[in-house]
């Protein structure tokens, strides 16, 4: 293995996930040509990022887990689950109040700004406040913080060698360019005759190896093909991060809004 880029998803669980069968961490890599790297793994990374001391020892553990050799490549870690607060959150804490006089999707302490345009687009996003993800962003942000600690532009953040951003699997079902993708991808299974979900070591594929996977897509396209992706407005707060997205998501998602 040469020390070319490679690209991690990561669907986060909870701090106290190992206790929650239907939803853990799980991490999938991908290689500069989007080919699955090594074994996708499913479970708690809470000790992995606790018992990490720096961002070197964090890498090295992230590739031991999924049965890889850490060559001192450059990684894009696309996260899936909220890397930021709304500004109104933020802002309440210190003794600022909005209007919420609005709907609950455009509640500013509830969502931020790219959650609300998501809203308005079809798409329910979760929020960190009301929603039962706050464990999955305290632990992404903790992460980003010990890790990757340096906000370089709206939504990206870069430290020595890993660059991150936010990733949200559940839009990208409306996506044919992700869909096409994904199709493309070949897990690592059992044996070439098997046509199972089994992987070569002995797990069941999940879903959360499936939005992990997606994740990785979403940060082999930020570097390869950026103009497909949904992309930061000018009046994007800062400190609010962005979601990045395929754009053909919500073309796919007009007269046929969710709720």
């Amino acid at each position: 293995m040469n020390a070319e880029k490679v690209y991690l998803g990561w669907d986060v669980g909870g701090w106290n996930c190992d206790k929650n069968s239907k939803s853990r961490d799980a991490l999938v890599f991908l290689d500069a040509n989007r080919k699955i790297m090594g074994v996708p793994w499913r479970g708690n990374l809470a000790a992995t990022i606790n018992q990490s001391d720096d961002q070197v020892t964090f890498l090295k553990a992230l590739f031991r887990l999924c049965e890889l050799e850490y060559q001192h490549q450059k990684m894009l870690l696309a996260i899936d689950t909220p890397l930021c607060f709304s500004d109104g959150f933020r802002n309440l804490l210190n003794g600022t109040f909005s209007a919420t006089g609005v709907t609950s999707s455009q509640n500013p302490y509830l969502f931020r700004q790219c959650e609300r345009q998501l809203a308005e687009r079809g798409f329910k996003p979760l929020s960190a406040i009301k929603d039962m993800i706050g464990a999955q962003a305290t632990k992404g942000i903790h992460a980003l913080a010990k890790f990757v600690p340096d906000s370089v532009s709206t939504g990206v953040w870069q430290h020595q060698s890993i660059t991150a951003i936010e990733a949200y699997p559940s839009p990208c079902k409306e996506s044919k360019y992700i869909s096409a993708l994904t199709n493309m991808t070949k897990w690592p299974l059992v044996s070439a005759e098997s046509e199972g979900p089994l992987m070569t070591n002995g797990k069941v594929r999940h879903q959360d190896h499936i939005d992990a996977l997606i994740c990785a897509l979403i940060g082999w396209s930020f570097d390869n093909t950026p103009e497909a992706l949904w992309q930061p407005s000018e009046d994007a707060p800062v400190k609010e991060g962005w979601i990045f997205l395929p754009n053909d998501c919500f073309r796919q998602s007009e007269g046929h809004k969710r709720c």
